[in-house]
């Protein structure tokens, strides 16, 4: 864990709170500031997390995240404001946290964890503490299983709608996420942040918990949440815990594990790049907008649910929720040998729709790559993003 280093006199005044804790007092504040912590995502969660570790006086933050910053981010991710619309958020996290603390040692990592590289880093003992707080099912898989190769421990969050999860994965002592989650939900049953909508204020609360197991697994601190996973309903305002143990038949830390494991992408909510899937037929936006333009007889299918259709949608689409197309298929049957293009939000649920369709009999179906999102940024501007 972090080693121990000194505090400058100047130091003393701005964690004075800190130092008035018996339980914490200098020898706390002087392994915060030895610290080094490695915080994956710079998203909803991972701005609470880092910015409150930062205060806290830990020493050394890495930011793992590959985006820039956009408009649909500024509702809940506190670090960004209007004026860096465009800037890769690594960048202006960096800004920002130096900005409140000084002493305060950022490294940048200007992509996504879970190539050798990033696994690498972890395996080398760069970094004592990890925290989770990706968006997507391959990454929290990778960041288990590197975390479970190196012994780092990891605070983890996610977050949805008005429901927010936390726990801490030490495979020094309890299990891990595969424990709790051995392989991941199909996409129509994940639906990511973007597509299901979240509270803008919910990550503020989740992130910030991330943060206190993370400092109280730097100082010895407390009970973290090893072998308990929180849930959180901001509704109802209420937390439920619920405790699990360590699978001796884990793939990631039991008896029979190894390197190597992956997590396909496909199978989660994350969408192979365009192409990849060469068992369904992909439609770009610009592609989409030629068609119709030239007035080529095709079903446009939208599979959102109608809180989203109330929201944007592309002028002509027959609506059926993903949920219930394979009760509805009769509703298309004039277009079982007909062209069918099915879109969503971003194109995960929508892919979905195709496999069903397809499954069903229909012979000439394709995904809008990007879904709604990419009509809107590429073809019809005046469809409102979200």
């Amino acid at each position: 864990m972090a080693r121990s280093a000194p505090l400058r006199p100047d130091q003393y005044e701005r964690y004075r709170r800190h130092l008035s804790l018996p339980e914490l007092g200098l020898e706390g504040q002087q392994r915060l500031f030895a610290a080094r912590v490695l915080v994956i995502g710079a998203g909803g969660l991972g701005c609470p997390v880092s910015l409150y570790l930062a205060a806290a006086g830990v020493g050394r933050i890495g930011l793992v995240d590959f985006d820039v910053v956009e408009a649909s981010n500024l509702q809940r991710q506190v670090l960004y404001t209007t004026t860096d619309l465009g800037r890769p958020k690594v960048e202006v996290a960096a800004e920002r946290l130096g900005a409140l603390n000084p002493d305060l040692e950022v490294v940048r990592f200007q992509e996504r964890f879970g190539d050798a590289e990033a696994s690498a880093r972890l395996s080398r003992s760069e970094w004592d503490v990890v925290v989770d707080g990706s968006d997507n099912f391959a990454t929290r898989y990778a960041v288990n299983d590197a975390c479970v190769e190196a012994r780092i421990p990891c605070a983890t969050g996610a977050i949805l709608r008005f429901e927010g999860q936390i726990t801490t994965f030490d495979p020094r002592r309890g299990p891990c996420y595969r424990c709790l989650f051995p392989e991941p939900p199909p996409p129509e049953l994940a639906p990511s942040c973007a597509e299901a909508g979240v509270l803008g204020v919910l990550p503020g609360l989740v992130g910030t918990l991330q943060a206190t197991e993370v400092v109280k697994l730097l100082t010895g601190l407390g009970e973290p949440l090893v072998g308990r996973f929180l849930h959180y309903d901001a509704l109802a305002m209420r937390f439920t815990e619920f405790h699990f143990e360590r699978d001796p038949a884990c793939a990631s830390c039991g008896s029979g594990a190894g390197p190597g494991r992956q997590v396909d992408e496909g199978a989660t909510c994350v969408l192979p790049a365009p192409g990849e899937d060469r068992r369904m037929q992909e439609v770009s936006a610009a592609e989409l907008a030629a068609r119709r333009e030239r007035r080529e007889p095709l079903l446009l299918l939208d599979v959102r649910e109608p809180a989203e259709v109330a929201t944007a949608r592309i002028e002509g689409s027959q609506v059926i929720p993903l949920g219930e197309l394979p009760a509805r298929l009769a509703e298309l049957s004039e277009w079982k040998d007909r062209p069918v293009v099915v879109h969503c939000h971003h194109g995960g649920r929508s892919a979905k729709a195709c496999q069903i369709l397809s499954g069903a009999g229909f012979t000439d179906v394709a995904n809008l790559v990007g879904g709604i999102d990419a009509w809107s940024l590429t073809v019809d501007p005046e469809v409102p993003r979200y």
